[in-house]
């Protein structure tokens, strides 16, 4: 430090760089002696005393801020220093290098002189940050927002341009020799091959930094790939596999940075550079331009979307000063925040979202939008969930959609109050999934009246629910056959057979409160079996024996069930028929029974 050594000065320094005066500030003092004394009695009443003090160090800093040599701001002079801005101390820094001063190579180079800036100027603040952020500044980042993390990912990215700029150089020159247009598919492909795995090894790379890194990397390495491909004149003219290719990339980009933007933590601020460096900054030919919006999502902070999670809008529609504002968004985006927010088991504020956002895939939304009776069961709302499966309206119910296994599943959920613990994004997922199941929070089991109208209206609107076996089985056991009830009077059971007919009959199912007002479980059963009767009477029943087994400690049921039946000898006879088989083809089990439709002659098993 170029100091006097018999200078009694205190240095005070401040980094904010946008006070008017300068950052360092000279204080002249009285000598002082560095011997203790005895302090007046004045003194110590005082609320503040000094007891001590010395020369303050001086930290680095930058040479317009220099408390040794006065500086002499220029807004934009390069070409020789100005008065003796060139004289520097030892915590001299350069504002442009952002290194020692002493290590700058243009200090006082002609045409840049670095010992002229400083941060009042405009010029110099753009040379700055220019040299900081390298390829960073294309993305129109500020130096606030640069961790290390963004450092590494420019340098990684202007190593790639290069990378990929010798690799297109080379293919360049190879056609001199031979162009495009004159050769084969599999030359085409060996040509540029290597163009294809350097990007794809990049790509791999980027996806192992933080976020914000790996958005930058994605985007950085589209604008790079694109603008190589169409300075060589080559975006789908000579081979529809290499522009497939091409797509296929662009397209990957595009679900990382969507991903990104939606499940990570990124600022909306920091969303918006992205959003602009992709409209802006990648040249897209005419076969690609409906991908130029592609990356407009909404943050999380956006004023519709969050009125809509939290049910203060139930339109998805807003208007702003006269413009309307729609909540739609892509598939792909609906699918990633369905997954985030099962993630964070905000399953009432996702099916709040999926009930109005509108998206450009009609036929991959149903499917989620199939999933809002499964999420409200997620959160113990079985009325709601069973209120959406059968809808009043003349739309097509959910429950219409209904697989065997899915059916099974729901009836499963309602009748133990109990769900898988997993992600999905369509309803096919929920049954091949080895996830465990847990007890859903404050949620109590259907009760066997409902559970039965809950399946009757499921088989009547899913054909493959009415016609698969193990449907009627696993309801008819769940629900009715779980113990063994003792035979009703004949004049009760002689009555099902008028009332139950008469209840199945209408389109939609009603069950009087009188019906199981004397024998409920014994009531519920019999509509249930007699459903099983009109179901068998119209088609092949296969396999038997599981039924048969279901009903063995209610034997008086199945009699009834044949009763039932014996309207059509040829099917009654049919049914016997296949239980037989399915008797015979089982080892250790024996069935006794006459083929004739009377009641005391029905099967009965001996082991």
């Amino acid at each position: 430090m170029e100091t006097s050594g018999n200078s009694e000065e205190i240095i005070i320094l401040s980094d904010d760089e946008d006070e008017k005066d300068s950052s360092c500030l000279i204080v002249e003092v009285e000598a002082a002696k560095k011997t203790d004394c005895v302090l007046p009695a004045s003194s110590r009443d005082e609320d503040l005393v000094v007891t001590f003090s010395r020369r303050a160090d001086v930290l680095p800093h930058a040479r317009y801020d220099c408390p040794v040599h006065p500086f002499t701001p220029a807004e934009c002079e390069t070409n020789a220093p100005v008065a003796h801005n060139q004289l520097i101390c030892d915590q001299c820094f350069c504002y442009i290098c952002d290194k020692l001063a002493s290590s700058c190579g243009m200090w006082c180079q002609s045409g840049r002189c670095h010992c002229n800036s400083h941060n009042k100027s405009d010029f110099w603040k753009s040379i700055r940050n220019g040299a900081l952020l390298g390829d960073l500044q294309r993305f129109n980042l500020t130096l606030s927002e640069v961790d290390h993390h963004l450092r590494n990912a420019d340098t990684m990215l202007q190593s790639f341009r290069l990378e990929l700029s010798a690799l297109f150089l080379s293919i360049t020159l190879d056609q001199s020799r031979l162009p495009d247009y004159k050769m084969n598919q599999q030359e085409l492909d060996a040509r540029y091959g290597s163009v294809f795995e350097h990007v794809t090894a990049f790509l791999n790379k980027a996806n192992k930094q933080n976020s914000q890194a790996a958005a930058i990397m994605n985007l950085g390495a589209a604008e790079e790939f694109m603008r190589q491909f169409q300075v060589l004149g080559f975006m789908g003219s000579s081979s529809t596999t290499i522009f497939e290719t091409i797509l296929m990339l662009l397209h990957r980009v595009l679900s990382e940075v969507q991903r990104l933007m939606v499940m990570s933590a990124i600022t909306p601020a920091f969303m918006h550079k992205l959003q602009f460096f992709y409209q802006k900054r990648i040249c897209f030919p005419a076969e690609m331009r409906y991908l130029k919006n592609s990356l407009c999502v909404r943050p999380w902070e956006d004023v519709l979307l969050v009125s809509v999670l939290k049910g203060q809008n139930v339109t998805g529609i807003r208007r702003d000063k006269g413009k309307k504002d729609v909540l739609s968004e892509t598939i792909s985006v609906v699918l990633l925040r369905s997954e985030l927010l099962q993630h964070q088991s905000r399953y009432r504020e996702l099916c709040r979202y999926l009930r109005v956002v509108l998206t450009d895939n009609p036929k991959l939304f149903q499917p989620i939008q199939d999933l809002i009776p499964f999420f409200l069961c997620k959160m113990g709302d079985f009325a709601s969930a069973l209120k959406l499966l059968f809808p009043s309206s003349t739309c097509p119910a959910p429950a219409s959609r209904f697989s065997a296994a899915i059916f099974l599943l729901y009836l499963r959920i309602f009748s133990t109050a109990t769900a898988p613990k997993l992600t999905v994004t369509q309803p096919e997922q929920l049954c091949f999934s080895d996830a465990s199941w847990e007890p859903i929070k404050d949620a109590v089991p259907l009760k066997p009246p409902e559970l039965v109208k809950f399946g009757l209206k499921v088989q009547r609107r899913s054909l493959p629910v009415y016609l698969d076996p193990q449907c009627w089985t696993t309801l008819l056991k769940d629900v009715c056959l779980s113990t063994a009830l003792p035979e009703p009077p004949n004049q009760f059971l002689n009555k099902m057979q008028e009332c139950v007919p008469n209840l199945l009959r209408p389109h939609t199912i009603q069950i009087p409160a009188s019906f199981y007002a004397v024998y409920p479980e014994h009531a519920l059963l019999l509509l249930l079996t007699g459903a099983l009767a009109i179901r068998i009477l119209q088609c092949p029943f296969r396999p038997v024996l599981p039924l048969f087994k279901a009903y063995e400690d209610n034997l008086w049921a199945f009699h009834w069930l044949c009763d039932s039946l014996s309207s059509s000898e040829d099917h009654l006879n049919a049914f016997f028929k296949d239980l037989s088989q399915e008797v015979s083809n089982t080892p250790g089990i024996t069935l006794d029974f006459t083929f004739k439709p009377s009641r005391q002659n029905y099967p009965k098993l001996r082991p």
